[in-house]
């Protein structure tokens, strides 16, 4: 089966690098690209990435909020998730247990991995990483700041400037 390259890449650094950031970026292109609406099934995963970036940070209530959203896009979106090559069930389970564990204020993230049922994609993905020299299915690094703080540290001097440009167009 052939799956688009950014679900590969989203995959890879969820796995990989866990720059669950990056995770949003890459899937929020493709997903304005593609279009969808607010509950495409790239929407879920995409919350998906966020709740764990705010679960690694500690924003436990950000995380909670995101995961809760990204749980419900999921619950209508079965065939589309087993047609990405996942286990729909187990992903569903998956959310409920780490949801679960933010709730009752369990002290600290956990990297997991998502339940991948394809086994090319799989091999795809693991190939894709070794080529970026990163370790598929490593733990998150706890102390690289640019990687769990990376939403404050990034250059956001483009997008700034994109919107003052189309402020002055409006007006």
């Amino acid at each position: 089966m052939s799956y688009p390259k950014a679900w590969i890449q989203y995959l890879c650094h969820f796995h990989g690098d866990r720059d669950y950031f990056e995770c949003h970026e890459v899937l929020e292109e493709y997903w304005k690209k593609k279009g969808g609406g607010r509950n495409s099934i790239w929407v879920g995963w995409i919350q998906l990435a966020v709740g764990f970036y705010h679960y690694r940070r500690g924003n436990n209530r950000g995380a909670l909020r995101t995961l809760k959203k990204a749980q419900r896009i999921f619950s209508s979106h079965g065939p589309d998730i087993e047609a990405l090559g996942c286990d729909y069930h187990a992903l569903q389970s998956l959310l409920y247990r780490e949801i679960q564990l933010i709730e009752q204020d369990t002290p600290s993230y956990k990297s997991i991995v998502l339940p991948i049922k394809d086994e090319q994609l799989l091999t795809t993905c693991k190939r894709w990483c070794s080529e970026q020299q990163v370790t598929w299915g490593s733990s998150s690094p706890s102390t690289n700041e640019a990687l769990i703080h990376r939403h404050k540290l990034r250059d956001r001097t483009d997008v700034l400037k994109a919107r003052d440009d189309a402020a002055k167009k409006r007006s």
